[in-house]
């Protein structure tokens, strides 16, 4: 794919943070735009953002991705509106902060129905119409760590390594087949977003405290700035796209150390992570 002017752009979690970012920069590029999020007030928003930026047609939906029969008519909805569907953006996601064995079974639901289950149901459903279009994209939002593990984010970890699997497989089938399909699985350090804040944390951890530990030490990219990466890694048919210099460095030392890396990364959170309450 070598522009943006007159695809349609399909993109989840848009109510806010990368989606939002990326939202507009595909409308300053010409795109036609399905967009949609559970947070309806944000997705009004992104709405005006996207008309403002030049959108050449918006159309905004209320969408809980973990919802398989709603992805499906939503699917159906959007290629009925648009007539075909160039570009198909899985990023709604969400967080979850605890050690494993205080995570209760509820919020593990949660998070792997959103970030992998949502995934899924993102590629399954839009993947035939990509493949129709016959210049399609897929782009399914993973994270740093779908690249290398870290202590307090074994869900979190599990979804995005599962959705790092899952994409360059699919990319490989496209490939096989002969579709002309590019697939990018997208692998974001940390981003200024509201993930944080939005997350769920388990009995043991200080929500507050760990939001305002990542605003204030890990989140360094801004969304626009990963916007653009994106759409850089969607024009130039990247396999793998990496977002700020905190997702090349600790990749980069995970591939140096292998396992060892597990034991560095050990030491380090638990000097610098927020302390943990004491469950009476």
């Amino acid at each position: 794919m070598k522009t943006l002017d007159a695809k349609v752009v399909v993109i989840t979690g848009a109510g806010s943070g990368i989606g939002r970012a990326l939202a507009v920069a595909c409308a300053g590029r010409g795109s036609l735009l399905a967009i949609s999020d559970v947070d309806e007030a944000g997705l009004a928003e992104t709405v005006e953002l996207v008309k403002a930026a030049g959108a050449r047609e918006v159309r905004s939906d209320r969408l809980d991705v973990a919802d398989r029969a709603a992805f499906a008519a939503y699917a159906e909805a959007v290629v009925g509106q648009f007539g075909r569907v160039n570009v198909m953006v899985n990023n709604a996601g969400v967080a979850l902060a605890g050690d494993f064995v205080d995570l209760d079974y509820d919020d593990i639901d949660w998070i792997i129905g959103i970030n992998l289950t949502g995934m899924l149901h993102g590629s399954k459903e839009f993947l035939p119409h990509l493949i129709a279009s016959g210049d399609g994209h897929l782009v399914n939002l993973s994270s740093l760590f779908g690249l290398v593990p870290m202590p307090g984010q074994s869900i979190y970890n599990a979804t995005k390594f599962g959705v790092r699997g899952m994409t360059e497989a699919i990319r490989m089938e496209m490939l096989s087949a002969g579709h002309r399909v590019g697939v990018t699985a997208v692998h974001p350090g940390g981003i200024r977003t509201a993930i944080a804040r939005n997350a769920r944390v388990s009995s043991r951890e200080d929500k507050d405290k760990t939001a305002s530990f990542f605003d204030a030490k890990l989140a360094k990219t801004t969304p626009e700035q990963a916007a653009e990466v994106i759409v850089k890694g969607i024009l130039t048919d990247k396999a793998r796209v990496l977002i700020g210099a905190d997702a090349h460095a600790l990749h980069q030392l995970g591939r140096l150390l292998g396992s060892r890396f597990q034991d560095v990364a050990a030491r380090v959170s638990r000097r610098v992570m927020p302390p943990k309450t004491t469950v009476v």
